[in-house]
């Protein structure tokens, strides 16, 4: 059932939404996901072996098609189609960026969590193996991210989730045990469906530094920053290389001084066809030493956070 959302009289506007999400004229929708907690009145978190700060990177590996616009460096030909120099740029991401991260991963023992479009396990299919090979974290992020869900019916988004989910688990060997939309879309209606498909937690709330329970039955939010990201911050904003490295750096020491009394998470949210440039892969390298140099960091994956918290809370 798609019902798992506490069903108050606010939240009936729900079934008056268009098709695009906006609200009718008549009925204002009220956030029933989750509960207003502040960091201050929670119980300390406790990360294994007594870490400070659990570390996980979240991969974005997608496959993006060829005659819809979609994340674009030139703005001026986005809606042409075919785009070369758009598509290009993104594509430039599997066939040469995620290879030079593969290679800084490994160095560092970083072990991604991949937010994976289920299109690319039939068009990127060594970019699977390589993961297998490594034991990385598959999360479902959507079917390609060239189609958001946002607005989508019930019984057609049901029958999606189901499609990427089931096509990655085929894939690599692995059922997701996580979520990301494009683009960091949902419905109404998404948390609920993808508790119905067995998974246990979401990244696309990033309000927090801690790991929180929605009022959705056995489903998190796990943190995910938007803003240390590197579309954010390189196509977004226009940072060079050292203030990437910089503002990684300053997120990690204001999360780790935060983290001696209660366990904090950082993310670091990467695209290979940003990141994996040559002239800024230098340093991603730099900042994963500095932040795998320091004590009491677990460095570890959104899955292994997911479950960890989950057990705790259970306990507590």
């Amino acid at each position: 059932m798609v019902g798992a959302l506490p069903q108050h009289p606010e939240n009936t506007a729900i079934a008056g939404k268009t098709r695009r999400g906006q609200p009718d004229q008549e009925a204002a929708v009220h956030n029933q996901l989750f509960d207003y907690s502040p960091i201050v009145d929670r119980a300390p978190v406790r990360w294994p072996g007594g870490a400070r700060l659990a570390f996980y990177v979240g991969l974005n590996v997608e496959h993006y098609e060829i005659d819809r616009p979609s994340t674009s460096i030139f703005a001026g030909t986005r809606d042409l189609a075919p785009d070369p120099l758009n598509y290009g740029w993104r594509d430039y991401g599997p066939r040469v960026g995620i290879w030079r991260l593969v290679d800084i991963f490994d160095r560092h023992g970083i072990r991604p969590s991949v937010l994976l479009n289920s299109d690319v396990t039939e068009h990127n299919p060594q970019i699977i193996d390589a993961g297998k090979q490594r034991d990385w974290a598959w999360l479902a992020h959507g079917k390609n991210n060239s189609i958001l869900q946002a607005g989508m019916p019930v019984d057609e988004e049901r029958a999606y989730l189901r499609d990427v989910v089931d096509t990655i688990e085929a894939a690599t060997g692995t059922r997701p045990r996580g979520w990301m939309g494009p683009g960091l879309t949902e419905t109404f209606h998404t948390p609920a469906l993808l508790a119905e498909l067995g998974l246990r937690y979401v990244l696309d709330w990033s309000n927090d530094d801690q790991p929180y329970r929605l009022n959705v039955p056995g489903l998190l939010s796990v943190p995910y920053q938007t803003e240390l990201n590197d579309v954010t911050m390189f196509v977004g904003t226009g940072v060079s290389g050292p203030d990437f490295l910089q503002a990684v750096k300053d997120q990690f020491d204001q999360l780790y001084a935060e983290s001696a009394d209660s366990g904090r998470v950082m993310s670091l949210a990467l695209h290979p066809f940003v990141i994996g440039q040559p002239f800024r892969a230098k340093y991603l390298d730099q900042a994963l030493e500095y932040i795998t140099g320091h004590e009491g960091v677990w460095l570890t994956t959104s899955d292994e956070i997911a479950e960890h918290h989950a057990r705790s809370a259970d306990r507590g």
